[in-house]
Order: structure tokens, then sequence, then C-alpha cells
């Protein structure tokens, strides 16, 4: 399973991208509940729709563009919170500590050797 979670927007305009690949039985394990606790159904899947739920001027805020698999979803900054946040949080982590590894083992990246 390929998580991949797509930061845009801020005062700077930069795009940050964070990506896990769950490849083994062991990290699909580790992964799969992260992303079946979030609520993918009650939320946008695009950006541009996301953005539109933001209420009032907020021109300098994130919006998250998060895909798990086949699920897809747009959430503005101040709406990634509860497993959302545990899922960007982990995948965030997960890929900066193991840039170059294909297959993270888990959630907080690999175990340290």
């Amino acid at each position: 399973m390929k998580i991949s979670v797509e930061r845009s927007g801020g005062i700077a305009a930069l795009t940050r991208v964070w990506t896990v690949h769950a490849q083994t039985a062991s990290a699909k394990s580790q992964w799969q509940p992260i992303v079946e606790a979030c609520p993918w159904d009650a939320v946008p899947r695009t950006v541009s729709a996301a953005a539109a739920e933001v209420q009032g001027n907020q021109p300098d805020r994130f919006i998250y563009s998060i895909r798990a698999g086949q699920r897809r979803a747009a959430l503005p900054e101040q709406a990634v919170t509860g497993p959302w946040r545990v899922l960007v949080d982990s995948t965030r982590a997960a890929s900066e500590d193991s840039p170059a590894r294909q297959d993270n083992s888990g959630p907080q990246g690999p175990s340290p050797a």
C-alpha cells in the first residue's frame, strides 16, 4: 500500500510530499489500522473542494492532500485532527526517517539497528 501526504500552501506556497510504501505483510498490518481509523467518506476528495470549505479569509493556511491505496482525501490545515493527524504525522515521520527506503517498516519508521 502506498500512502502519501502532500502539503501545499502556507506563506511561501511551497509543496511538500511525504510517502511511505508499506509492501511487506508486517508493514501493511501496522499501517492498515491507522488508515482505517480515518473517516474517508466524511471529507472532500479534492484540494479545491477542501479549500472551498474553509470559512473566512485564511490565505496562508496549508491544505493537505492524502492518499492511501485507492482512498483520497483533502483537508484544510485546521481539519487535520484526531486520526488524520496520526496518519499525517506518522507518514511524515516514516518518510523523513528513511527517505531512500522503499518499504518503511511501520508508522514510526524502521527500528534502530
